[in-house]
This record gives C-alpha cells, sequence and structure tokens, in this order.
C-alpha cells in the first residue's frame, strides 16, 4: 500500500465472529482465528469493523488472538471505522435488522471529523492489546445513498472528507500504516479518490466474473496510477456464484432472475469444461487486474479458512477464459 503495507493475497474477514446470520460460541470463534494464523503464509491480515456485531468482531478477534498466545506485533488487523457501537435500548439492534444475532450492543454510524477519531479510539479499546494499523471509512457509499436532498448530499460529502482528514492526521502521526476505504458502490470511491490519497480501496460486488462493469475496470486503472492496491471482496456475488440463492445478498429465483441462472448455468458448464472449480474460478477472476492485490474472504467454518487460501493459488488455464469471452459470460476488454 504506497510501499508501506505488503498485502498477502488473502484477508481474512471477521463478520462471523460479530454474529452475523448465526451465533458461534466461543471455542469455533478462536477455531476459526486460528485456522488463519496457523495457515497464513506470512504475516495473517483480519479485516474487521465496529459495524460488525455493534464491536463484537472486534472483541472476539482480540480474544481469540490472546487465546492463541498470538504477540501483537505478528498479527496485521484493519479496522473500518464509521460505526460506534452503543447501548442497546430496543429489542432488538436499529442497524441492518435481522442480520445480527444476538448482540448485547447498538451501533450508530458517525461520519464526521470527531466520529471517526472516537471510532478510531474505541476500536482499539475492544481489542485490547491489539491494535488496527489499518484502517478505512465504512460504508460511506450508503452515507451518501441517505442524502435527503441536495443540500444533505453536499454536507455527507464534506463530512466524509473531513473524516479522512483525521485519518490523515493518524497517518501522518505514525498512528496508522495506510489509510483506505470500503463500498458497495464504488462510485463513492472514485468520488474520494478524487480528493484523498488513499493507499488502498476495498470493493464488494463489483468485480466478479458476473459483475465487473467498464466503469468499475476504469476506476480499477484510475486507482493503479494512483498508486492505491485494491482489495476484492464479495467475489462470489454472495455466494449465487457457487450455488446459492442468494445474490448480492437478496434471494432471488428462476422465475424472477432467469438471466442470472442462464449465466451461472454457462458459467458452470464451462467449469467442469476445464475442471475449474467455480470458487478457484471467481478468485482468480479478481487476479486477472494487476491492481487487485488481495482477496477478502469470510468464513463461519475453520475448516473451510484452509481451502480458502489455496483458492489464491489456484491455476485457472487462459483457455478457460478465452471459453468465458466467446460465450459472453465475461467482457471482451479484459485480457
Amino acid at each position: 500500500m504506497n510501499g508501506t503495507v505488503s498485502l498477502p493475497k488473502i484477508v481474512f474477514g471477521t463478520s462471523s465472529l460479530g454474529n452475523l446470520f448465526v451465533e458461534l460460541d466461543t471455542a469455533t470463534k478462536t477455531q476459526l482465528v486460528q485456522a488463519a494464523v496457523e495457515n497464513s503464509p506470512g504475516t495473517p491480515l483480519f479485516d474487521s469493523a465496529g459495524k460488525y456485531g455493534a464491536g463484537l468482531a472486534l472483541e472476539s478477534l482480540a480474544a481469540g488472538l490472546k487465546a492463541l498466545n498470538v504477540a501483537p506485533n505478528d498479527v496485521k488487523i484493519s479496522n473500518k471505522l464509521g460505526w460506534k457501537r452503543v447501548p442497546l435500548t430496543t429489542a432488538e439492534p436499529t442497524f441492518e435488522p435481522g442480520a445480527w444475532i444476538n448482540l448485547k450492543h447498538d451501533a450508530v454510524q458517525d461520519i464526521s471529523y470527531q466520529g471517526i477519531l472516537d471510532c478510531y479510539h474505541q476500536g482499539n479499546e475492544l481489542l485490547g492489546d491489539y491494535e488496527a494499523k489499518i484502517v478505512s471509512i465504512h460504508d460511506p457509499d450508503e452515507y451518501l445513498a441517505a442524502a435527503t436532498g441536495d443540500v444533505d448530499l453536499e454536507k455527507r460529502k464534506q463530512d466524509i472528507l473531513d473524516a479522512y482528514k483525521a485519518l490523515m492526521e493518524l497517518r501522518a502521526a505514525g498512528k496508522v500504516e495506510s489509510i483506505g476505504v470500503g463500498a458497495k458502490d464504488v462510485s463513492v470511491i472514485d468520488f474520494i479518490s478524487d480528493h484523498i490519497q488513499l493507499d488502498w480501496a476495498m470493493f464488494a460486488c463489483s468485480v466478479t466474473p458476473y459483475t465487473h462493469k467498464d466503469s468499475t475496470l476504469n476506476l480499477l486503472k484510475k486507482l493503479g496510477k494512483q498508486g492505491v492496491s485494491v482489495i476484492n471482496s464479495a467475489v462470489f456475488n454472495a455466494g449465487f456464484l457457487l450455488g446459492s440463492d442468494n445474490f448480492d445478498y437478496k434471494k432471488i429465483t428462476r422465475e424472477s432472475h432467469p438471466a442470472e441462472f442462464t449465466w451461472r448455468d454457462k458459467f458452470n458448464a464451462i467449469c467442469e469444461q476445464f475442471a475449474v472449480k467455480p470458487a478457484e474460478a471467481c478468485v482468480q477472476f479478481s487476479f486477472l487486474f494487476d491492481e487487485i492485490k488481495a482477496i477478502a474472504l469470510s468464513s463461519s467454518s475453520p475448516k473451510r479458512v484452509k481451502s480458502n487460501i489455496s483458492l489464491a493459488e489456484a491455476q485457472v488455464p487462459v483457455a478457460f477464459w478465452q471459453a468465458m469471452q466467446e460465450q459472453g459470460l465475461i467482457s471482451k476488454n479484459i485480457s
């Protein structure tokens, strides 16, 4: 990341440590952390956020690392900032209802100069003996989308730039090594990169074999020229490309979305023809782009962590991508 941080090919997501969709017991959470630590070819990098379980993921990550006697210098932690833990005063958390299970706290979005500093300090408190040296603004696209009108939108854009002023000060003071951004709507990354020298950017649901708009690929080239490393996440379109009925976190059917299912049928046939696993194709698709340096993968199964790491080294023949292009499944603009 501009020479300050070397990225492993696989970044370990920690949403499952925050009870996303299912509540894992403490032993399983520790096993997830252990699998990542033991199978990483280098220093493991965990990607977390104050939003994940209203800080529970950060606490669980720290507890797992401590239980395994992992020294703070032997691990890298990325904390996506913008959501603060607050007391839970309702039956369930007010953010993303239904997604997070059995939480004891709520979370509120706070994107501003002081808000981001508060999130940074709170995050490190939750991490205890550990510290996030890689930081970013989380969901700036959602923050802008909530604007009530043009005036509010301009205010929110300024809030985001003020938040980055705080992060740049932390970077200049040596308290963090690098700053970045994570978003599903990558147009906000385009906006931010016009004003801020980022070290890295995390794309979500934007660069997959199924989804790769020309505008997104052009943004990759722009970031590459700026020296910004890209981490790709949600590379399976939230599981759809691996066989689930969830497409970008929404349930779909063959009747409601025939085009998506037809595409997947053809994709599976080509995978079978070339003896390539769909997961391997999805991960290796990212590495067709020089700007993408790493993939963020999450798992709720300790056994799957090792196989996730192996996806980064899978070999996919050039003829596979040529067949994908010939059948119109991926863009002709990809070389």
